[in-house]
């Protein structure tokens, strides 16, 4: 299938304040239009904040930002259309008990229910572009999510995600808790996402060469935040992922 047209990111002077201080503060992108954006700092400086501030989630409190002409905050619910999110803990968090096939099968009628007119999601499509053969797994389709590997989990809920055939992909926790070979493998799928036409935006702890590198800057200690939490209250105020 021909992939979707993807989202320029830019951003000026983009901040976020919560309840306990600054997520983020003074950060700057431009990106055109297919980028792999790594959004890049240590944990605990606004990497997901971010991320869900850029796909229409949260709400930023100064400075400029637009994703594909639409401006922030004013069109956050128009961004939130165009856009995916794949790996955000407490937002898209895969159920252990569930099989694969019961993930797709509800997400294609998630899609079908609210997904507006967009063409109907093709599950293949999407396993192939998220590099999940369901074959290789140890019971195909019905493998449990718990028995999953790190990777294999990534890769369905990028599947997940691209069901709906976003325009600009956002990734969190990419490299968390892989080895050198499958940070190199995940990276090199994020790029032929890109290449396909999805703007993919991806928190980091360090930026692969060849991205766009958005930095959040230095850890907080005083004012250090809980990216998670407030992740999570963002999407219950905003509604589904």
């Amino acid at each position: 299938m021909d992939g979707p047209s993807g989202l320029a990111v830019t951003a000026r002077g983009f901040g976020l304040k919560g309840p306990r201080g600054w997520a983020f503060r003074g950060v700057s992108a431009d990106a055109g239009p297919g980028s792999l954006i790594a959004v890049e700092g240590p944990s605990g400086s606004g990497r997901t904040c971010l991320l869900l501030a850029l796909t229409g989630r949260m709400r930023p409190t100064e400075g400029l930002a637009s994703v594909g002409g639409l401006e922030l905050p004013r069109r956050m619910s128009a961004v939130r259309r165009r856009s995916a999110l794949a790996h955000v803990a407490g937002v898209t968090d895969l159920d252990p008990a569930l099989t694969v096939g019961e993930h797709l099968r509800e997400q294609v009628l998630l899609q079908r229910r609210f997904g507006g007119p967009r063409p109907r999601p093709r599950v293949d499509d999407a396993l192939t572009t998220a590099g999940l053969d369901l074959t290789s797994l140890p019971k195909a389709a019905r493998t449990a999510v718990r028995d999953l590997e790190r990777v294999e989990a990534l890769r369905l809920s990028l599947a997940l995600a691209l069901l709906g055939r976003p325009r600009l992909l956002g990734v969190d926790d990419t490299d968390l808790k892989l080895s050198s070979a499958e940070r190199d493998a995940v990276w090199a799928l994020l790029r032929s996402i890109a290449g396909a036409g999805t703007t993919v935006l991806a928190v980091c702890s360090e930026a692969p060469p060849g991205a766009t590198p958005v930095r959040t800057g230095t850890d907080r200690h005083d004012d250090e935040h809980d990216d998670g939490k407030e992740a999570a209250d963002a999407i219950a105020s905003t509604g589904r992922s």
